[in-house]
């Protein structure tokens, strides 16, 4: 699996877990909704253009994995499912790549850099960060 379909997906995954949770099983099939935020119209976009593009057998299997998602939305394994289908239809479709990467916001992603001995890099406020180097003086 290419590295861009990796990246991808990390960028796509809470877009699409806001679409499942605004959506839910009907994500595929139904209309952009004024009343559900952004992120999760973005993400039904990103399913529906999936979607599209498989065939009959490829939509099937979609469709299955999004219903066991929906159905239990803290189960990894689900997650896991839908995210493999997303990446077989990435592996088959050079084209969808760029059609989806395209569909995500301006600066959805995150980029973090740590340069440096003993850096720490965040992708966003994780509160008190530790690196062991406190030292503290014995009398």
């Amino acid at each position: 699996m290419s590295a861009e379909i990796v990246q991808f997906l990390g960028q796509a995954g809470p877009y699409l877990t806001a679409a499942l949770g605004a959506y839910g099983a009907g994500v595929l099939t139904r209309a952009e909704n004024s009343a559900v935020d952004a992120t999760a119209n973005a993400g039904r976009r990103l399913l529906q253009a999936v979607w599209r593009r498989r065939d009959a057998q490829g939509r099937a299997e979609l469709e299955a994995a999004v219903g066991d998602a929906v159905a239990e939305p803290d189960d990894a394994d689900a997650a896991a499912a839908l995210r493999q289908q997303i990446k077989r239809a990435l592996r088959d479709d050079a084209e969808l790549l760029r059609e989806l990467t395209a569909l995500l916001p301006a600066g959805g992603g995150v980029s973090v850099t740590a340069s440096g001995e003993r850096s720490v890099a965040a992708g966003g406020d994780i509160g008190v960060a530790i690196t062991g180097d406190i030292r503290t003086e014995r009398p």
